[in-house]
């Protein structure tokens, strides 16, 4: 079980530290336990003026925004080793400081970077990218009222002479129909 005195410490640390810090494995279990057991402590005092019940009270909230804290420079934390990592790599002992869930928010954060980096790397090589790919720019012979697209989305109310970048798909059909042309 875990102490207010521990979750204290653990703030202060990871304040004061540039690099993660390493926890307890258990830590986010035995908060959710001691979260509980305060709980059932503040609950079950009669005496709603009773100084143990406001202790009680006054340290349940500092703990839940202790643990705020630690989660929320911690993530701050991961977000600066995603950018070092996806230049350089990232060092071991960080990342066998981290929970799990910070382990999975962390891969998840390098495969988004990843992504926008070949993005921008087939856009500075001057292909178009699949977003821009998937419509195409035309302008409407005629007024067309609401149109829904693949998914059911409404697109629509275009004026005769105006242009818009919309679906491939609905261009074609519009396309044909004599109601647009490509730009």
């Amino acid at each position: 079980m875990i102490t207010y005195k521990e979750i204290y410490d653990a703030a202060k640390k990871e304040r004061y530290s540039e690099s993660l810090q390493p926890l307890p494995k258990n830590f986010i279990k035995d908060f959710a336990a001691y979260l509980k057991e305060k709980k059932e402590a503040a609950s079950e005092e009669k005496d709603v003026f009773s100084d143990s019940l406001l202790k009680t009270k006054k340290q349940l909230e500092n703990a839940v925004t202790l643990f705020q804290e630690i989660m929320r420079r911690r993530r701050k934390k991961i977000f600066n080793l995603v950018l070092i990592a996806s230049e350089t790599g990232i060092s071991k002992q960080d990342f066998n400081n981290m929970f799990p869930i910070e382990k999975d928010l962390f891969e998840d954060l390098i495969k988004c970077v990843e992504k926008s980096d070949h993005k921008l790397t087939k856009q500075v090589n001057g292909e178009k990218s699949e977003e821009i790919q998937k419509n195409e720019l035309v302008v409407f012979l005629e007024d067309i009222e609401d149109i829904l697209d693949f998914n059911g989305e409404k697109i629509g109310n275009f004026s005769k002479g105006q242009i818009a970048n919309i679906p491939k798909e609905i261009s074609k059909i519009l396309i044909e129909d004599g109601k647009a042309e490509l730009v």
